[in-house]
């Protein structure tokens, strides 16, 4: 049985995903927006089926499973989006799937993962090491881990991306501005768009990524990391994959705070009629606050619209 370490992910790889997920998904939209008096583009991956682009990766994991993996089923730990891309994959393949997801992850985002079939077991952030939790279900029951950015096939899948960006474009990217928590968007931007400048944008003090990027190792969160409100944006740690595959292909590492976030909430609202989370809009708030430089051929990630009613309201009407 081929295990997830034992395999690198490439171009090649990407491609292949990008077919895959072809064949039973549409293109999200790529839709033009003006900052700062420049057209540059948002690539609106919060309208997947199931409000984010983590669909991706769990379709081109799932799907690339033997069948003995498959009858085994699959653990994955996640605060929403990736829980919600593998219990759709794996509701559609016919796969028994677990998810460990935080105690205080959205409500919405624990009712869509059971609505689609999936057993969620809660573990309190941060007194309990989620992968602990996983490990251990795994050794109980069985069954494959999906990490949510960690993985392979994941991390391709999440590249597909950046071939449908190309296709739509009529070009390659200039640059890919993408939300970022473990890095596994960004990786696989970087291997499906090799010319583009891939930049990861992540919540202040939980910008794991850019400070690995910027040590040249893995960082953890510190104890007293601030609060944020992209729950999606919160690994402790990226995977020594991610920073072998993102180093010197990704640009530094960008920060954006809840208020810029909060901002960039609302232009998507009202500009572009979108509905986007706090984790989903991290990418846009940087481009809005100047702190990417956007041009023509500049490519905005829009990764997730699985927004708590209530507090998205309240940011929409500027009363948070």
């Amino acid at each position: 049985m081929i295990q997830a370490n034992d395999r690198m992910p490439t171009t090649e790889g990407v491609i292949a995903a990008a077919q895959a997920v072809a064949a039973i998904l549409p293109p999200t939209p790529l839709l033009p927006v003006e900052i700062g008096g420049v057209r540059a583009w948002v690539k609106a991956d919060n309208l997947q089926p199931i409000g984010a682009f983590k669909i991706r990766g769990a379709w081109w994991r799932l799907s690339s499973m033997s069948a003995e993996e498959r009858a085994g089923g699959v653990v994955a730990v996640s605060s929403g989006n990736h829980a919600q891309g593998v219990a759709w994959a794996a509701k559609r393949l016919g796969i028994r799937a677990t998810i460990v997801m935080p105690h205080d992850a959205p409500q919405v985002k624990l009712d869509n993962t059971r609505a689609l079939g999936a057993e969620v077991v809660l573990y309190q952030r941060p007194q309990e090491d989620r992968d602990a939790v996983a490990a251990k279900l795994i050794e109980e029951r069985g069954g494959t881990l999906v990490h949510a950015f960690g993985d392979p096939w994941v991390i391709e899948g999440q590249g597909s991306a950046a071939i449908e960006i190309a296709a739509q474009l009529g070009r390659a990217p200039s640059r890919i501005i993408a939300c970022c928590g473990g890095g596994g968007l960004a990786a696989g931007l970087g291997l499906g768009a090799s010319s583009a400048k891939i930049h990861p944008v992540e919540p202040v003090g939980w910008d794991m990524v850019g400070q690995a990027l910027a040590a040249g190792e893995l960082v953890h969160a510190a104890p007293d990391a601030p609060k944020t409100i992209c729950d999606a944006l919160q690994p402790n740690v990226t995977k020594e994959l991610n920073l072998s595959l993102l180093m010197g292909r990704a640009e530094p590492g960008v920060t954006v705070t809840d208020a810029e976030v909060r901002a960039a909430q609302r232009f998507a609202f009202n500009t572009l009629r979108l509905v986007v989370e706090p984790g989903g809009a991290a990418a846009l708030a940087a481009a809005l606050a100047g702190k990417v430089p956007v041009d023509e051929d500049t490519v905005i990630m829009l990764t997730g619209g699985n927004a708590d009613p209530a507090a998205y309201a309240a940011t929409i009407a500027g009363t948070d």
